[in-house]
């Protein structure tokens, strides 16, 4: 789920990337190539701020309940450094909830660019819920094509934590992950929630489902919607058929049981 919020303006997230040689600080909007998005989970507990610059910036995003803050969030590029794409993650969150937030970058002169405090409200658990139950955590992992570390490890993706999340070690079309239930569930819904680098690698747009050991179904894009499907299975798995290469992996895998 998307939703764009603030346009272009005094706007919006906060960041602690500068460093104690930042002696100028400037308006965030100097620097600000696009309008402010958010990506939220289907729990609305946690999601990803998107936001555009026009130099390359080490930024980051402070953001909570009040105007006091208390939370940070940094861009997630494994490779780290300045770039001009962030999308830092927004963990610890709530559904319905209004929270105040402000970015703040510093680029390789020590120029320190800051927003101006703005606000922003999750979706109601409502709005954000899936198709069915998601059983996605009772998964084992039973087999995955690789990890880039034991920080991206497979599990990231079936935790229902969109702040964490599963990497290959440079995989590309060939990732693949499969997981085991623990017993037959009845899907109808799965919902692939795919990592990207900030360069643009590693963006899966499309994947299969082998069930039970079967013939592959798919390949089904991954679109930022659930893809509808219907199937008994226990055994799991989840290759990536098309993508943009690099380090393909899932941010989340959700697995949505009928739940009537």
């Amino acid at each position: 789920m998307r939703i764009a919020t603030l346009a272009v303006g005094l706007l919006v997230v906060v960041a602690a990337c500068s460093d104690g040689g930042a002696t100028e600080v400037r308006p965030f909007e100097d620097i600000q190539a696009s309008d402010v998005s958010f990506e939220f989970d289907a729990n609305a507990q946690s999601g990803r701020l998107l936001v555009d610059t026009s130099i390359d910036v080490v930024c980051a995003v402070a953001y909570g309940e009040t105007d006091d803050l208390g939370l940070i969030a940094t861009d997630d590029d494994m490779a780290g450094g300045a770039h001009d794409g962030h999308s830092p993650r927004l963990t610890g969150l709530a559904p319905d909830t209004e929270y105040s937030f402000r970015l703040q970058g510093v680029d390789a002169g020590g120029t320190l660019y800051q927003s101006e405090l703005m606000t922003f409200r999750t979706p109601a658990a409502a709005e954000a819920s899936g198709p069915g139950i998601n059983v996605s955590t009772e998964a084992t992992i039973t087999g995955a094509s690789s990890e880039f570390s034991a920080q991206f490890a497979p599990g990231n993706a079936f935790d229902g934590d969109f702040g964490t999340e599963w990497s290959s070690a440079g995989d590309g079309d060939d990732a693949f992950v499969e997981v085991d239930l623990g017993r037959p569930v009845d899907v109808v819904a799965v919902w692939y929630h795919t990592r990207e680098m900030t360069d643009g690698s590693a963006i899966a747009e499309s994947y299969t489902i082998t069930v039970d050991g079967g013939e592959p179904r798919g390949p089904f894009p991954i679109d930022g919607d659930p893809t509808e499907v219907g199937f008994t299975g226990q055994v799991l798995r989840f290759d990536v058929a098309a993508s943009t290469g690099g380090n393909t992996g899932a941010v989340e895998i959700e697995i949505f049981a009928d739940g009537g």
